[in-house]
This record gives structure tokens, C-alpha cells and sequence, in this order.
């Protein structure tokens, strides 16, 4: 590698961890950039530019939250407060938003599919809007559920006008599906199986506005007769100006483009947590407005303004109690893990929101994945939810009111989508008989309990839950050594479709898992500091957070990283936590540095 050329005063904050140290002087403490990592880091500079997103505010650093690392060094209850400063920039925007013509056209379209013969209401998502377009058709399906005794045998009949497209199948909800988002063809290919054409509205979700397989989708929906929105949270003049795939998709005179830009995020470049959580408050809010056009008799129940609701749940959150709350729940997390021990969480109602949050820990802090039952000898995720109520194969249709929707995936469909050889010699397991093998039910969960230093059950009470739940969560928390429960200490206001409990538990849950990563060394600044490189632009978000860190170059960045990326798939993980290649970039710069 070339000379370091900068100073490093922001590495000393983000230095690798002891077990990195650890094993990198096992193979000889230091390792050099190959030429076949600098080859890769060439193409990657040369022939990605789609995927350089460091212009997008949505992928910088926010200022406002830029004391977070130094505020949970203070106290958890500063760096609570930090995290949810970005929150607040929310309603600014949805104000207007909710005002728009965009936003009634919305609606009414939403009506007229669920009215007319045969149309639906789509929404088509990845990663985090892919869980979040899974939440919105599970709250839809679910009002018809729980309000069945008040309904008409037609009008349950609506529970199925409501579908979701989740990048990479509905697999995806409990475990990342590398690559796929960087393939629109794979998207088109997913809206052609579930026959999105006319009579639908067909609802695109992306944080950034520019996820291939999301606007793959919503070429396919534009093509075949569907009323298209695009719904992002970047300017569209600068998603316009730089991407020519977000350029094709604004300019289609087919789509409506609903802009939600609310300014960067609490953490640079975690879209989880503001951009997917304005998305989640208008896409709730807009199938609340439209069953209760279609349902007038709901009406009575649900907020006469929006923004106003939204402002008082976070009222609560930024409450002495809500925030005590919170707190208090990182401070368990955070000892926890720091002891090697495991947290389940035990939950029903909101329980795929939950599942949300812990999908997402993983590729956000490089922490191990959800596991599945046949994953033998490897880590177990730090967190995981079980449901007490249903068996893993029963629970999986009840979380979401309907069988999943996984794809049967093969060598063929990757070597035709063109995919790295690797996903063409080994196609990744994501059907539904893959699915049913992450034991989310009722069953025993020894492997999360058995000689841990601790191991520690936490029971979600949210308002409005099953009767049952109580006694079952009882029964299966008995098996842990330690229990506590996670209980919102604010009122929370009711509505149809539930959405202000759904929002709640996002936005508690976003602070509590961002916060116990910040706590734990785990984010520098406010970025994050432990990344995974499982798509482009996360490659991407890798180089330029060493660049940040480090003060070098775009080029020396992306060779340390790709360099750095060779030496980690060279080792051997299984027994141990598999570390992030932006932390192992870091400590080799920190030694080049020291020579």
C-alpha cells in the first residue's frame, strides 16, 4: 500500500476491537493489498460510479447528532437524547406532505383498487422498506383479523387486496439477501410473479431513491398498467442530477414522486432509522385514510391530523419516563453482550417490528445474524425474538396474516441475472422450507440459554395484546435465568390500523439497538464503525467512512478496504465474531501509521 500521507485524529475513537488485534497477530499482524484486491478496487472506482453515494444527504454525516459517540460516553440518557434529536425533523416534513396533492391522489387510488374488481394495494421494498412494505400489507391484513366479529363476510374479503414485494422474497425479512438490491432485473422479475398490472396501486419505497431492484419493480408495475408512486427521502434534484436509474424513475410520466426528505440521518447512512420511519408513517397513514373511505363507520377512530399524532407520540419517547426507558433497556443490552450473553426478546403484537429491528442489527454493526436451526457451531445473534403463543411454522403465516412469499432461487436465476460466480455455485437458501427453520415460536430455545455467562429473556408488553399472551410469555420465559420486560411507560394513542403502537416500537426500538451499538464502541462520530460489505453501496459506505476516519484518499481508501476484505474471507470465523473489513482497515492503518 502506498504511504499514509494524513494524520489520524479521529481513528484513535474507532479503533479495532482486542479481538481483531487478537487475530490479526495470529496471521503475522499485518497483511498487504494484493493485486487482486487493488484490481478490485480499481473496477469498483472505475466502473460503479451508480454506486458512489457520498453526495446523497441521506448518506452523510448529520450534524446535529455529531456528539453521539461523546454523548454515551457522558451518560446513555445524553446519548438517547442525541439519537432522538433526528426524529423531530420528521414531522417538518410530513406536515406538507400530508397536505399534498400527491398525498390525496394517493389515497384515492388507494380506494379505487381496493373498490374496483380486482385491485390491490402493492407495496415493494428492500431491506429495510422491504420489511417495512411486509409491515404495511401485514397491518392492512391485519384489521380484518382483529375487527372480523364488526365486518361483513364481503367486506373480509378486503384483507387480500393488500400485497408486498420484499426484495429477495420474504426470507429477507429475518436475514439479508446479499446482492440482490443491486439487480433491477431481479425486481421485475418479482413483480412479474405476483402479477402487478391493472387495477393496482403500486407503491415504491427506497430510502435513498436509487435501489435497482426497487425501481425494477416499479418499471415492471409503470409498464403493465398500475398506478405508480416512488416514495423516497433524498431531493429528487440531486437523485435526478447524479443517477441516471433514479432520473429514469422520477421522469417517468407514469409515477408520482413523493419526496419525504427530512435531512440525514441521526447515524450516517443508517436509513433504518428516519428515512424508513417517515416512510412507515406515510404509508400507514395513507391505507388508515383509505380504509376509512372505504369503511367510513372506522373513521370516528382515527387521528384527524397526522403530523399532530406523530409529534405526540414523540413527546412520549423524549419523556423523563420514555426516555428512562429506553435507557435503561441499552444499559441491560450493552452489559449483556459485553459478558458474551444473549437477549431474546419475547413478543406477539408488533412482533414483526421486532423481528425488524433484530434483522437489522446484523448488517448495520457486523454483528452475528439471526441463526437457523441447522447453523450448528456458529455464533448465535446477540438478540432474537420468539413468539409464545404458536408454534415457528404456524407463527410465521400468523405474524404476517398470510403464507410467506419466498422464492424458489438457483444457480440459473443468478448466472441469468448476472451474479457473481459465487451466488451461481452456491445459490443462497431463501425458500420457504429455509425460512421455517429459524425457530421464532414457542419451542425451546437451549442453544440461546445453555452455558451462557447470561442469557436473559425480555418480554415486549405492548397495549391491546392477546389475553393468552401473558400467561404463555410467563411459561416461556421461566426457561431463561433472567427476565425483564419491556413496557412503554407513555400512553399510546389507538387507531385502525394500529399505526401509532407499530411507530412506536420502530422508533423505541431504533434508539434502544442504534444506542446499545453506540455504548458499546461500536460507532465513531456518528457513523458506523463496524460495517458489512454485502452490496455495492454498503461497499461504497465502507471506503468513505475510512476516508472520513483515516483522512485518505477515495483510492487508497477502497484498496485498504478491499485488501482488508480478502484477509477477513481468508480466515476461519466459525467459532468466533467475524469482524467488519472497516475495522480491520483501521488497525492496519493505525500500524502503518505507527511505522
Amino acid at each position: 500500500m502506498k504511504k499514509l500521507k494524513h494524520t489520524l485524529p479521529a481513528l484513535v475513537a474507532a479503533v479495532a476491537s482486542f479481538a481483531i488485534l487478537t487475530a490479526m497477530a495470529a496471521v503475522g499482524g499485518t497483511f498487504e493489498c494484493s493485486e487482486t484486491a487493488r484490481a478490485k478496487a480499481r473496477d469498483f472506482i472505475d466502473n460503479e460510479k451508480q454506486f458512489h453515494l457520498g453526495f446523497l444527504p441521506t448518506e452523510q454525516s448529520n450534524p446535529i447528532t455529531a456528539t453521539l459517540e461523546e454523548d454515551f460516553k457522558r451518560s446513555t440518557l445524553a446519548g438517547v437524547q442525541c439519537l432522538q434529536r433526528g426524529d423531530r425533523q420528521i414531522p417538518i416534513t410530513m406536515r406538507h406532505v400530508f397536505a399534498s396533492q400527491q398525498f390525496e391522489d394517493l389515497v384515492s387510488d388507494m380506494v379505487r383498487s381496493v373498490t374496483g374488481p380486482k385491485g390491490r394495494i402493492i407495496f415493494s421494498g428492500c431491506g429495510a422498506t422491504g420489511r417495512l412494505s411486509i409491515l404495511l400489507e401485514s397491518m392492512w391484513r391485519d384489521f380484518f383479523h382483529r375487527r372480523a366479529a364488526e365486518l361483513t363476510p364481503e367486506e373480509l374479503k378486503l384483507a387480500d387486496r393488500s400485497a408486498s414485494i420484499m426484495t429477495g422474497g420474504d426470507f429477507a425479512l429475518i436475514r439479508s439477501v446479499e446482492f440482490f438490491e443491486d439487480y433491477a432485473e431481479g425486481g421485475r422479475r418479482q413483480a412479474a410473479a405476483l402479477d402487478v398490472g391493472e387495477g393496482d396501486t403500486f407503491v415504491a419505497i427506497t430510502e435513498g431513491g436509487e435501489t435497482s431492484s426497487v425501481l425494477g419493480t416499479l418499471q415492471y408495475a409503470a409498464e403493465h398498467g398500475a398506478k405508480c408512486y416512488l416514495v423516497f427521502n433524498n431531493p429528487a434534484d440531486i437523485l435526478r442530477a447524479h443517477l441516471d436509474r433514479s432520473r429514469e424513475a422520477i421522469d417517468n410520466p407514469k409515477v408520482t414522486v413523493i419526496d419525504l426528505y427530512c435531512g440525514s440521518m441521526s447515524v450516517a447512512g443508517s436509513t433504518r432509522m428516519q428515512a424508513t420511519s417517515s416512510e412507515q408513517l406515510l404509508g400507514s397513514c395513507a391505507l388508515e385514510a383509505a380504509l376509512c373511505r372505504v369503511l367510513p363507520r372506522f373513521a370516528k377512530e382515527t387521528a384527524p391530523d397526522y403530523t399532530l399524532a406523530f409529534e405526540q407520540l414523540l413527546s412520549g419517547l423524549e419523556s423523563p419516563e420514555g426516555r428512562a426507558m429506553i435507557a435503561s433497556q441499552i444499559e441491560l443490552e450493552k452489559s449483556v453482550y459485553a459478558q458474551h450473553g444473549l437477549v431474546t426478546y419475547i413478543a406477539d403484537k408488533c412482533m414483526l417490528d421486532l423481528f425488524t429491528d433484530n434483522t437489522e442489527r446484523a448488517p448495520t454493526f457486523m454483528i452475528p445474524p439471526l441463526r437457523s436451526s441447522r447453523e450448528k457451531g456458529f455464533s448465535q445473534s446477540w438478540a432474537f425474538v420468539k413468539n409464545p403463543l404458536h408454534p415457528t411454522e404456524e407463527c410465521w403465516s400468523e405474524m404476517m396474516r398470510r403464507h410467506p412469499r419466498c422464492l424458489e432461487f438457483t444457480s440459473e436465476d443468478a448466472r441469468s441475472l448476472g451474479m457473481p460466480q459465487s451466488f451461481i455455485d452456491n445459490p443462497p437458501l431463501i425458500k420457504y422450507s429455509d425460512l421455517i427453520t429459524y425457530m421464532i415460536g414457542n419451542e425451546p430455545a437451549p442453544e440461546r440459554i445453555a452455558g451462557r455467562s447470561r442469557a436473559v429473556a425480555v418480554v415486549l408488553n405492548v397495549p391491546g395484546a392477546d389475553p393468552a399472551f401473558a400467561a404463555a410469555a410467563d411459561r416461556l420465559a421461566a426457561a431463561w435465568p433472567e427476565r425483564r420486560d419491556f413496557t412503554f411507560a407513555f400512553p399510546i394513542a389507538d387507531s385502525p390500523l394500529e399505526i401509532w403502537k407499530h411507530l412506536a416500537v420502530k422508533l423505541a426500538f431504533n434508539c434502544l439497538s442504534t444506542g446499545t451499538m453506540a455504548a458499546s464502541g461500536r460507532v465513531a462520530g456518528n457513523w458506523m464503525s463496524w460495517v458489512s460489505m454485502s452490496n455495492k453501496k454498503l461497499i461504497d459506505r465502507c471506503i468513505r467512512l475510512l476516508m472520513e476516519l483515516g483522512r485518505i484518499d477515495y483510492e487508497e481508501a477502497a484498496q485498504r478496504v478491499f485488501a482488508a476484505q480478502e484477509w477477513v474471507q481468508s480466515q476461519d470465523w466459525s467459532k468466533g465474531e467475524e469482524p467488519s473489513p472497516v475495522q480491520v482497515a483501521l488497525e492496519q492503518l493505525r500500524k502503518d501509521k505507527a511505522k
